[in-house]
């Protein structure tokens, strides 16, 4: 990869965490001066490093390879095996690379779930442009990092995390290691460690919770009359709306999308989008385009459900702090659409409750599948 290329990636990844900054305004009072630490870091680094480096580029070309290193392949993977403590790798996006099994179980989400998506995602809204701007430093190669994170599961919880710089063989970019460690968290060479932990009641709840949503979606789906695609979304989304969101709504088709199912906080909301035509939203088109779940915490684009009959987007109407669409596919063919919202003060999605969705709505297709 050439200079320039890399050059134009650094800019490209610093608009991006730039307009991240943006988004974070909404953060509260208490939370700015993370903010505002992360927004005067990237103005240095603009003056510091990509100024500096355009100069260069405009006299001379340079080309930089990273031949690859077998035996830090090796010790990567070794790392990975054996650590016993959380460890992720991820790109200076923070897209997770690798989650080894410490850090499935501290932050709750699956490895196979959490690769290819950004491991902010796991964090608190207000930690997201610092460990960006942290992570993105050190894989430019500025040297190893640490700062305290909170995790979504556990926001009361300081998690101090530390980022390293690695450089995986073959690839021209430099990865970043990250070891999270939960403040007062013993280390495990200590002499004097108990043999077992203390149950995590909060964590212990919130699997119960999920549990029970599982089982009570089981019991909708073997209970709906066979055949009737309708039924099975209605009663289903009624299951989602009683125990995990404050909005849910159910398109169904292969081909053409329409509305099947619409629960909301009241009946005059419910309304507003029963008769909407799931093409209007582009959210939902680009759900069953792709067969990708979404995970949206502070929606940015507000008009990516629609708008109200007096033109305003409709996530602000509804308030909507968080967001999941999941598509409904089986055997890679999608038959339907679920989006599920929670407003106001209520806690954001995580990633493990979105991955709890992915496995109800697989369930939910198998269901639609068998019937058609």
């Amino acid at each position: 990869m050439t200079q320039t290329e890399e050059f134009g990636e650094e800019l490209a990844d610093f608009v991006r965490r730039v307009a991240e900054l943006k988004a974070s305004r909404s953060v509260s009072v208490g939370d700015l001066p993370n903010v505002l630490d992360a927004a005067i870091f990237e103005l240095d680094h603009v003056a510091g490093q990509l100024w500096p480096w355009y100069e260069r580029l405009s006299t001379e070309g340079t080309h930089r390879t990273a031949p690859p290193d077998r035996q830090e392949q090796q010790l990567l993977r070794a790392v990975f095996q054996s650590v016993p403590v959380p460890v992720a790798l991820i790109d200076r996006e923070t897209v997770v690379r690798r989650l080894n099994l410490a850090a499935t179980a501290l932050t709750g989400a699956r490895a196979g779930y959490a690769t290819g998506r950004p491991l902010t995602g796991l964090l608190a809204h207000a930690d997201r442009a610092a460990f960006r701007s942290q992570a993105a430093a050190v894989a430019r190669g500025e040297g190893d990092r640490s700062l305290t994170v909170h995790l979504q599961q556990r926001p009361s919880v300081p998690v101090h995390a530390t980022l390293a710089g690695v450089h995986p063989p073959g690839e021209p970019r430099t990865a970043v290691l990250v070891v999270l460690r939960p403040a007062g968290a013993q280390s495990p060479t200590a002499p004097d460690r108990p043999s077992a932990q203390a149950p995590d009641l909060t964590e212990a709840t919130r699997h119960a919770t999920l549990m029970d949503l599982l089982d009570a979606m089981t019991t909708s789906l073997l209970t709906a009359p066979p055949g009737d695609h309708e039924a099975v979304l209605e009663g289903a989304a009624r299951v989602l709306h009683a125990r995990f969101a404050d909005w849910v709504i159910a398109d169904a088709g292969r081909l053409r999308l329409s509305r099947a199912a619409t629960f909301a906080p009241s009946e005059q909301e419910a309304a507003a989008l029963s008769g909407q035509d799931p093409i209007d939203n582009p959210l939902v088109v680009e759900t069953a385009r792709s067969g990708i779940t979404s995970l949206q915490i502070r929606p940015e684009d507000p008009k990516s459900f629609g708008q109200d009959a007096t033109g305003t987007p409709f996530l602000v109407t509804a308030n909507v702090t968080s967001l999941v669409c999941v598509p409904l596919k089986a055997e890679e063919t999608v038959l339907g659409v679920l989006t599920l919202f929670r407003c106001g003060s209520r806690p954001p999605f995580s990633l493990a409750e979105a991955q709890t969705l992915d496995t109800i709505a697989r369930h939910i297709a198998l269901t639609l599948g068998r019937s058609a």
